[in-house]
C-alpha cells in the first residue's frame, strides 16, 4: 500500500503523467478524474479540521466539543492532521486500479483477433503496449474511448503455433497496472496468464493447466478485496459493532453467502443490475454502519447490533453484484468459467480473513497499550468512515449522469 501511495505522488507532475499515459479528448467533468479526487482530498483534511474549533452554544458562548485542554486540542488535531493524509489512496479512487486485459483468439490457423483494453485514471489511459512473438504482426482495426476504457482492436497474423512462446507488456513496470491475458485457440484450448509491473514477461503454456486457473483466480480475489476499499470498510464496520467470537462468525459467514449468491448469479447472467447504482448503494451501506456505530457509542438502540447477520446477509447482496462487475472487466478463461468464478471466490474470502486478522491483532495491541486520549477519540473511525462513504456516495450518484 505504501508503495502504491508513493508512485502515485510520484505521478502527479504533469511531466511524469505525460510520459506514462495516454490522455482522453476533453469531454468535460467525470468523476473519475484523479484531479477532481486531489482536490477533493484537500477540501476533505480542511473539513476534518473544523471540528477542531470551538462550537457556539445557543446562548452564544463557546464550547469545547471533545478535549478540555490546549494540549488535548494540539493532539487531537496531530491526529487528524496524519489521518487526512492516510486516506489520500482512498480519494484517489475507492477501487483497486483496474487491470488492463489483452485477448487474442484465433479465428484461423494463421488469423488472430486481438482485443487490448486499457483502463481509464480519469481521462488517461497508461501507456503500455503488448510484445507478441516474433512475426505476429498487427493490424489495427479500430479503437474507441469507454467510459472507463480504452480499447483497441487488432487482426493478427501469425503462421507458427503460440505455445511456449513469450508475451511481454511495454511500460508495465512505471505503471501500478496489472494485465489478464485470455488466449483461446482454434483446438479450443484456452490459456490465462497475469502480468504484473514485475513481472511483465510471461511463456504461454505448451497444455492447458487447471492449477494455474485456480493460483491466478485466487490471487485476483485477494488483491481485489484487499485493495477495494469501499468493501473493507464495510467489513470493518461489522467489526466494530458486533461483539463475541459466535456472533461475529454468523455475521462474517451471512456476508459470505449473500455476496457469494449474487456474485454467481450476475456472473451467470441470471440477475442483472447496473453497476452505478450497485456502487452508489455500497457507498451507503458503510454511510450506514457508521451511523449505527455512533448510535450504539451514544446509548441508542441499533438494528445491527439486534440483527446483524440479517443486515451483513442484505448488504452482502449487493457487495456481490460489485464484486461481479469487477469480473466482468477482468474476463473468464473461455473453457473454464465456474473453476475462476469458485477461485476468486475462495479468493475474496481469504482476503477477507487477513483483513479480520490484521484488525483483530492491532486493536488487541492498542489494548496493550496505556496512552491517554482526549474524550470522543472514538469518533474519529466513524465519523471518517462516513465522511469518505459519504464522498464516493454523491461521487457516484452523480454519475449516473
Amino acid at each position: 500500500m505504501i508503495g502504491t501511495i508513493v508512485r502515485l505522488l510520484d505521478c502527479l507532475t504533469v511531466e511524469k503523467l505525460d510520459a506514462v499515459v495516454r490522455r482522453r479528448p476533453d469531454i468535460g467533468f467525470k468523476s473519475g478524474d484523479l484531479n477532481h479526487h486531489i482536490n477533493s482530498f484537500f477540501y476533505f483534511q480542511k473539513a476534518i479540521f473544523q471540528v477542531s474549533r470551538p462550537a457556539r452554544t445557543q446562548s452564544g458562548g463557546l464550547e469545547m466539543p471533545i478535549w478540555s485542554s490546549p494540549d488535548d486540542r494540539n493532539y487531537y488535531k496531530t491526529i487528524l492532521f496524519v489521518l487526512s493524509f492516510l486516506f489520500l489512496p482512498f480519494f484517489a479512487q475507492a477501487h483497486e486500479i483496474r487491470p488492463a486485459y489483452l485477448e487474442i483468439k484465433q479465428s484461423t490457423e494463421t488469423t488472430y483477433e486481438v482485443l487490448w483494453k486499457i483502463p481509464l485514471l480519469g481521462n488517461k489511459a497508461p501507456k503500455i503496449d503488448p510484445i507478441l512473438p516474433d512475426n505476429f504482426t498487427l493490424t489495427q482495426i479500430d479503437d474507441e474511448f469507454l467510459p472507463d476504457s480504452y480499447i483497441r482492436r487488432y487482426e493478427g497474423n501469425y503462421a507458427a503455433g503460440l505455445n511456449g512462446k513469450s508475451i511481454a507488456i511495454q511500460g508495465l513496470d512505471l505503471t501500478l497496472v496489472d494485465v489478464l491475458v485470455q488466449i483461446n485457440l482454434l483446438d479450443e484450448s484456452s490459456y490465462t496468464l497475469l502480468l504484473q509491473p514485475d513481472k511483465s514477461t510471461a511463456v504461454i503454456p505448451k497444455e492447458p493447466n487447471k492449477w494455474e486457473v485456480i493460483q491466478l483466480y485466487i490471487i485476483l480475489g485477494i488483491e481485489h478485496i484487499l485493495i477495494g476499499i469501499d468493501h473493507l470498510l464495510f467489513v470493518l464496520g461489522l467489526l466494530l459493532l458486533v461483539k463475541g467470537i459466535k456472533p461475529l462468525i454468523q455475521t462474517v459467514t451471512a456476508f459470505t453467502i449473500a455476496h457469494s449468491i449474487t456474485l454467481g448469479a450476475a456472473t451467470f447472467e441470471l440477475i442483472k443490475l447496473p453497476q452505478a447504482p450497485v456502487e452508489a448503494v455500497i457507498a451507503l451501506s458503510i454511510v450506514f454502519l457508521a451511523r449505527e456505530f455512533i448510535a450504539v457509542k451514544e446509548g441508542e438502540e441499533s438494528l445491527t447490533t439486534k440483527y446483524p447477520w440479517i443486515v451483513a446477509f442484505t448488504f452482502g447482496l449487493l457487495h456481490g453484484f460489485g464484486f461481479a462487475g469487477a469480473l466482468s472487466e477482468i474476463g473468464f478463461p473461455q473453457k473454464e468459467v465456474p473453476l475462476a468464478l469458485f477461485t476468486f471466490n475462495i479468493g475474496v474470502e481469504l482476503g477477507q480473513l487477513i483483513f479480520i486478522g490484521i484488525i483483530l491483532i492491532l486493536w488487541k495491541g492498542l489494548q496493550k497499550i496505556n496512552l491517554p486520549y482526549p474524550n470522543g477519540t472514538w469518533k474519529i473511525l466513524p465519523y471518517g468512515m462516513g465522511i469518505i462513504a459519504s464522498f464516493w456516495l454523491f461521487e457516484r450518484v452523480v454519475a449516473f449522469w
